[in-house]
């Protein structure tokens, strides 16, 4: 078998091509692509958006305007994996700007109300330590905080 891949659909209600400009320009590396627009023949009112597509960091995505049937909820989210605290605070600033929510644990919802996890990588390296003692450090600061800060993290996992 052969194929191109996976390419992730986001279901917005009227917002896709909104949507798909704001993600482009919080990620390096991202782009928007091509633009389908209903036809007279439908399913929606001819000549508003049907789908956009982009690629965020070379993942691929389609927004599509479905309508208010779906909604986005926390069983799904993107994680970013962050070289350090700028990044994190790059992301976690822009993706609760404007309606974003501040969840528990590195968790977010954006304006949309898609869910994201900003993740220090240094955080995975220490969850996976073979140190129960440091990593149930390291879980008990995490599980206090929303945005991650890595040199508590840090300083949890070295006692």
């Amino acid at each position: 078998m052969s194929g191109d891949g996976f390419t992730t659909c986001l279901w917005f209600d009227g917002q896709a091509e909104e949507a798909a400009h704001y993600y482009t320009s919080v990620f390096p590396d991202s782009a928007l692509g091509s633009i389908v627009r209903h036809p007279e023949a439908g399913p929606g009112p001819t000549g508003e958006v049907m789908v956009v597509d982009f690629t965020i960091k070379g993942e691929k995505f389609v927004a599509l305007n479905g309508g208010p049937q779906f909604t986005f909820s926390e069983a799904v989210s993107f994680q970013i994996h962050c070289d350090d605290q700028d990044e994190v605070d790059y992301y976690w600033d822009r993706l609760t700007a404007d309606g974003g929510e501040e969840g528990p644990c590195g968790w977010l919802k954006d304006r949309y109300g898609l869910s994201w996890q900003v993740v220090p990588k240094v955080l995975l390296e220490m969850m996976g330590d073979p140190d129960g003692a440091r990593v149930e450090r390291v879980s008990q600061v995490l599980f206090t905080m929303k945005r991650l800060h890595i040199a508590e993290l840090e300083k949890a996992f070295n006692g």
